[in-house]
């Protein structure tokens, strides 16, 4: 049996070398080998290449290069397979230290600082404390609690919201859609890092946002999808909200004519909050695949009925 890595050369040429020395017996190739993948039984790939099924006759197991999968469309995926997404430390430090950047960014109106710049204005906005400002997290996974574990020393007042009840310490925990109104209404700067899933896809909506106390921001890192571009556009300029910090959209890039490039209370970056480290990221999957022979659970096995 084999494997095929499905990404940039670069890393491939990192991978071939940590799978060489962790895991010998494995023959590792790349996407471009077009010899016989009859023998493929795992795939790493951040997206399906065509004809999944009938190029990969044995295959077992798929790994997501990133933590998302709803680019997979779970709920259409095979019963037979199983999707694997990408838990790896450096994803989740990474998303920590950007989340942190943005909510002190926010907090100490830096966004309006800039814009002021702009019309050459020399104006103190003022400060408020970290401890009088309210940090909402959705989404409390792996990044999500790396986020709020970066927060924690500055002294924000935290809470998180997410599907299941979890519980984290010097965190207010919510749960379900029933406790979202609460949540959302004790978040002065709320984060996005949920799941792209049927529930969540439009989550941050005018109805949602209209929930946030006057003059909250947001920091959109989850996936673009979450987002209700127009009705973000709609708080901002009503000044419902004060500014938004947005890392992810649907479509990437956005049209050269989307409000989001020109707009004065919108940090826009490209997708750069997090990305996996090359060798961190292969040392996961070899540890998954060791998991796998050992009929133990993979860490990042998706729940295929719940997208996640």
């Amino acid at each position: 049996m084999s494997i095929v890595f499905n990404s940039s050369s670069e890393r491939a040429r990192i991978w071939s070398a940590r799978f060489t020395q962790l895991l010998p017996d494995l023959p590792f190739r790349t996407i471009d080998d077009r010899s016989s993948r009859a023998d493929v039984e795992f795939l790493v790939t951040w997206k399906n290449p065509p004809g999944l099924l009938e190029s990969f006759p044995n295959l077992k197991v798929v790994f997501s290069t990133g933590a998302g999968v709803d680019q997979f469309e779970p709920e259409g995926f095979p019963d037979h397979l199983k999707l694997v997404r990408m838990i790896e430390p450096g994803l989740s430090s990474g998303m920590a230290e950007f989340v942190l950047m943005a909510v002190l960014m926010l907090r100490r109106d830096m966004i309006a600082y800039a814009e002021q710049q702009r019309r050459k204005e020399w104006k103190f906005l003022g400060i408020r404390p970290a401890t009088a400002t309210r940090v909402g997290v959705m989404g409390l996974g792996e990044m999500g609690q790396a986020a709020l574990a970066a927060l924690a020393p500055m002294g924000f007042a935290l809470s998180g919201w997410s599907r299941n009840r979890r519980e984290i310490a010097g965190v207010s925990c919510h749960a379900g859609i029933e406790e979202l109104p609460h949540f959302l209404g004790g978040s002065d700067i709320l984060v996005c890092l949920l799941p792209l899933t049927g529930e969540t896809r439009g989550i941050l909506n005018a109805a949602n946002l209209s929930l946030l106390p006057q003059g909250a921001c947001l920091v959109q890192v989850g996936r673009g999808p979450h987002l209700v571009d127009a009705d973000l556009i709609a708080a901002l300029d009503s000044g419902r909200l004060g500014a938004a910090l947005v890392d992810v959209l649907e479509p990437e890039p956005p049209a050269p004519e989307h409000p989001f490039w020109s707009h004065p209370r919108i940090l826009y970056t490209p997708h750069v909050a997090s990305t996996i480290q090359p060798a961190s990221s292969a040392d996961v999957v070899i540890e998954n695949i060791l998991r796998f022979r050992r009929n133990e659970p993979m860490i990042g096995l998706v729940d295929l009925s719940r997208g996640y």
